[in-house]
């Protein structure tokens, strides 16, 4: 198999590291070797010190259209080991994501569905061309989410419309999930690329070791009291005082002029 082949691709622009699922005949459907391979590409990522922002994107016309439900049919005595399999890899890549150094971006287009739509709420900032299409899907299926999905939306959309969304199993089209707050912007399908790289290339000019304190603090804000955030805060800025972005910081706000940030 030819690297072009992969299911997952892994590759990078200047600072910038891209994780594209690469199964676009299938709408990019996760099965054992994807979930393995972008686990893997994770790993990679987390390990490479030049990187500073990730953009988790799909070839073709969707992001990612859930599990290739064709694995659990072929075998349906097998389903649940098929299952465990998938998700252990796909949970170990989220929290290999959950513990970068880095903002993470999901740019998706299509079908953003099942695992697809949990990775894009997973992900620190979402980009949806304006074709994209949101659903849970699970229930359709008669399972449960995974893929983190039932602790980010929540968070993202509140109790109360997690659970239509995860119950219901309704498709929700771009414009409707920007203002539910599943994703922050929604593009022209034709600018998806390019205006994901251009704040892919913001992010990961800006200042990271600060990008990944405010990462955590907003991360563990929904479980810590009001004084360990304090804490948290205290000691995170004090660490971030500590290091030459924010000395560059400082001279770029006195000297009014644009900061060069180049901490990791």
């Amino acid at each position: 198999m030819s690297d072009t082949d992969a299911p997952v691709l892994l590759s990078r622009e200047g600072a910038v590291a891209w994780i594209r699922f690469n199964r676009p005949a299938v709408l990019n459907a996760l099965d054992e070797p994807t979930a393995a391979a972008l686990r893997a590409a994770c790993q990679a990522v987390a390990d490479d010190a030049g990187v500073r922002c990730l953009v988790l994107a799909g070839n073709g016309r969707g992001f990612m259209a859930g599990g290739d439900v064709g694995r659990f049919h072929d075998d349906p005595a097998a389903a649940p080991a098929v299952a465990t399999a998938i998700i252990d890899h796909l949970h170990a890549a989220l929290r290999l994501l959950d513990g970068l150094a880095m903002p993470v971006l999901a740019a998706v287009q299509g079908p953003v569905a099942g695992a697809g739509m949990s990775l894009a709420c997973a992900a620190d900032l979402c980009i949806a061309a304006d074709d994209a299409l949101f659903t849970t899907a699970y229930a359709r299926l008669g399972t449960s989410p995974d893929g983190s999905g039932t602790h980010a939306l929540p968070r993202l959309v509140g109790m109360r419309r997690a659970m239509e969304l995860a119950l219901l199993s309704e498709r929700v089209k771009a414009d409707e999930a920007l203002r539910l707050g599943l994703v922050n912007r929604v593009v022209p399908a034709a600018d998806l690329v390019p205006e994901t790289r251009a704040l892919a290339e913001r992010l990961a000019a800006g200042p990271t070791r600060a990008f990944a304190a405010t990462r955590r603090l907003l991360r563990q804000s929904w479980t810590a009291t009001l004084d360990e955030q304090l804490d948290a805060e205290r000691a995170a800025f004090q660490g971030c005082a500590a290091t030459d972005d924010f000395r560059e910081g400082v001279s770029a706000f006195l000297g009014k002029r644009a900061p060069v940030f180049q901490g990791r």
